[in-house]
């Protein structure tokens, strides 16, 4: 994995890991919303809220455009799915290695003469 890959993932988790990020990214994933519409159900100030979608931004997860006075928040799909792939290969790696420990494990309980109890 290069660095830059690495750096990308480290931004995407890190940016998700905060619970207010998680919701405006799942609300994302519904449609682009503007900086008001992503702040209304929350408690925060729209201050509080930019500083989280400038963390989103910066970790490549939303972009953000220009309409008339409004800046509609994109969820950035490809970003997400970086880190979603990477979740899936080490789970599968995970599962692959757990399995074999049980196989590993089974051979350590079954009796010397190998009969089965």
């Amino acid at each position: 994995m290069t660095r830059t890959v690495e750096q990308r993932l480290d931004a995407t988790f890190a940016a998700l890991a905060d619970p207010t990020r998680r919701s405006i990214v799942a609300r994302l994933a519904v449609g682009d919303l503007t900086v008001n519409e992503l702040a209304e159900p929350f408690d925060l100030s729209l201050p509080g809220i930019s500083k989280h979608l400038k963390v989103l931004e910066r970790s490549g997860l939303i972009s953000r455009r220009r309409e008339a006075q409004f800046r509609p928040c994109h969820l950035e799909r490809p970003a997400l799915d970086a880190a979603v792939d990477w979740i899936e290969a080490n789970r599968r790696l995970w599962s692959e290695r757990f399995d074999r420990l049980d196989d590993h494990l089974r051979t350590l309980q079954a009796p010397p003469n190998g009969d089965l109890p």
